[in-house]
C-alpha cells in the first residue's frame, strides 16, 4: 500500500491558462508515490487564517521528471496566495490522497467518454493519457461557462476525440455536456465524470443502470485524510463514506441522487 508523503515541492513553473485558472508544475520525491489518476493532494497555501490545506486534484504525472501538475481555480484567499508562487519557490504538499479511477476494470476494447465540467476537467487529463496508452478509444466532452474559461482542449486532443460545450455558446456547442453527447450521438461503453454536482446528477440520471462508470466528487474538505468527517456522502445503500478517504471516485451505479 502506497503511503502518503509530506514534502516541500519545488515550483518548476506556474502560469494562468484561463480566467483565474492556474497551471502549477511541481517537482519532488512525492511524485514516485503517485499511481492512480483521479487522486488529489492537500496543499498548504499559508499560515494563520490559511492554516487549512486546500485539496487539489492531480492533473498530470511525469514520473521520469519527478513532476506533477496541478490545475486549479484561484478564487478563495488560499488559492489566490498559491497563484502568486513563482518558479524556484517551494510549496508544502501532502499526498497522494483518496481513491482514483480504477482503469483495470475497463476492458481494452471499450470506448470511454470522459465528461468534465469546469475545474472538474484536470483529473481527467491524466486519465485520458492512461486510457489512450492502454489502447482504449477515448472521447473527452468538456464543459465550461464561456470561451474565457476553456483550457486544455488542445492537450486532450493528443489522447482523445474532443468536444467542447459552453453555456453561452462562445466556444463549441451551446448548452450542457449531456445535451452535446445526445446531439452528436456519441456511443461509448464507460462514462467517467468529474465536475459540479448538477452535472454529476445529470450523468447519474442519464446513465445509471445503463452504462458502467466512475464519478469523482468535488466536496469541501477540512483535514483531507478522513479524520474529521466533514465531507461525508450518502451512498445508494444508505451507507456513508468520506469523500476524501473512500472517494473522491465512486462507482456511478453505487451513488445516490443528490
Amino acid at each position: 500500500m502506497v503511503m502518503r508523503k509530506q514534502e516541500k515541492m519545488y515550483v518548476v513553473s506556474q502560469k494562468e491558462i484561463a480566467y483565474d485558472i492556474f497551471e502549477l508544475v511541481l517537482k519532488g520525491d512525492l511524485v514516485a508515490t503517485l499511481s492512480q489518476p483521479g487522486q488529489f493532494v492537500n496543499v498548504k497555501t499559508g499560515d494563520g487564517a490559511l492554516i487549512l490545506r486546500r485539496p487539489i486534484s492531480i492533473c498530470n504525472i511525469d514520473h521520469q521528471k519527478s513532476e506533477l501538475t496541478l490545475v486549479y481555480r484561484a478564487t478563495g484567499a488560499g488559492t489566490k496566495v498559491l497563484s502568486e508562487k513563482k518558479a524556484g519557490e517551494y510549496v508544502d504538499i501532502l499526498g497522494p490522497l483518496g481513491t482514483g479511477f480504477d482503469l483495470d476494470q475497463i476492458e481494452m476494447d471499450n470506448t470511454v467518454v470522459l465528461i468534465g465540467g469546469g475545474i472538474g476537467v484536470p483529473p481527467l487529463y491524466e486519465t485520458a493519457k492512461r486510457l489512450s496508452a492502454r489502447g482504449n478509444k477515448v472521447i473527452a466532452v468538456l464543459g465550461f461557462a464561456n470561451v474565457g474559461d476553456v483550457f486544455y482542449e488542445e492537450k486532450f486532443k493528443e489522447f482523445a476525440d474532443v468536444y467542447v460545450a459552453t453555456m453561452d455558446g462562445t466556444k463549441g456547442f451551446q448548452g450542457h455536456v449531456l445535451d452535446l453527447i445526445q446531439e452528436e450521438g456519441l456511443d461509448f461503453d464507460w462514462v467517467l465524470g468529474c465536475g459540479p454536482h448538477v452535472m454529476l446528477n445529470g450523468i447519474v440520471t442519464a446513465y445509471k443502470g445503463l452504462k458502467k462508470g466512475f464519478l469523482s466528487f468535488e466536496e469541501r474538505m477540512a483535514c483531507g485524510t478522513g479524520a474529521c468527517y466533514a465531507c461525508v456522502k450518502e451512498m445508494a445503500d444508505e451507507s456513508r463514506t468520506r469523500v476524501c478517504k473512500e472517494g473522491p471516485v465512486y462507482d456511478m451505479n453505487e451513488v445516490c441522487y443528490f
